[in-house]
């Protein structure tokens, strides 16, 4: 029978298990945080993301576990934990540098200009409020991703795909 799953050829008939093992071993140090997104969707564009970059681990942080329906099975070949509060994830960010990507406040800076270390956790916030005050307050650093055209923010799904690729060019190749 063909392996019908969204995987590179040389994970082609391997057990989901073994996929997951032959990934850890050449993971990627940094990690993401998602906030309190609502949307089922945005959840797992970003966890799919953070699977074809081979991220260490994903965050869900707050109320609300996800749908892994977007996520297309990725979720099966990364490490994914739930939060209930900001100081449980908190608990698991020792000696790593946090990054908010957040356009709505004073304290941001443009993305292109950021110097990533190896050991970051990029973090991301709801679609409508943005990251809370609380887990912003946090944040070693905040970036916001430029935009040119008239609308000030792309979706959050986006965001975190452009600042996976943008750790990764600097800290991985």
């Amino acid at each position: 029978m063909d392996d019908t799953r969204n995987l590179v050829d040389e994970y082609k008939g391997l057990p989901n298990e073994q996929v997951f093992s032959a990934l850890s071993k050449k993971r990627s140090p940094l990690e993401i945080a998602i906030e309190n997104v609502e949307h089922d969707f945005n959840i797992g564009s970003i966890v799919r993301t953070a699977n074809s970059f081979n991220v260490a681990k994903v965050h869900i942080v707050g109320k609300k576990k996800y749908n892994r329906r977007g996520a297309m099975c990725t979720d099966k070949y990364l490490e994914i934990i739930h939060h209930p509060t900001i100081e449980d994830f908190l608990k698991t960010q020792k000696g790593r540098e946090i990054i908010a990507i957040e356009n709505n406040t004073s304290r941001a800076k443009p993305l292109n200009d950021k110097k990533f270390v190896q050991a970051s956790t990029l973090i991301f916030g709801s679609e409508n409020n943005g990251i809370t005050p609380e887990l912003l307050s946090f944040a070693h650093d905040v970036r916001y991703i430029e935009s040119f055209g008239s609308t000030r923010s792309v979706n959050v799904g986006v965001a975190a795909g452009i600042a996976m690729y943008e750790y990764t060019r600097q800290v991985i190749f």
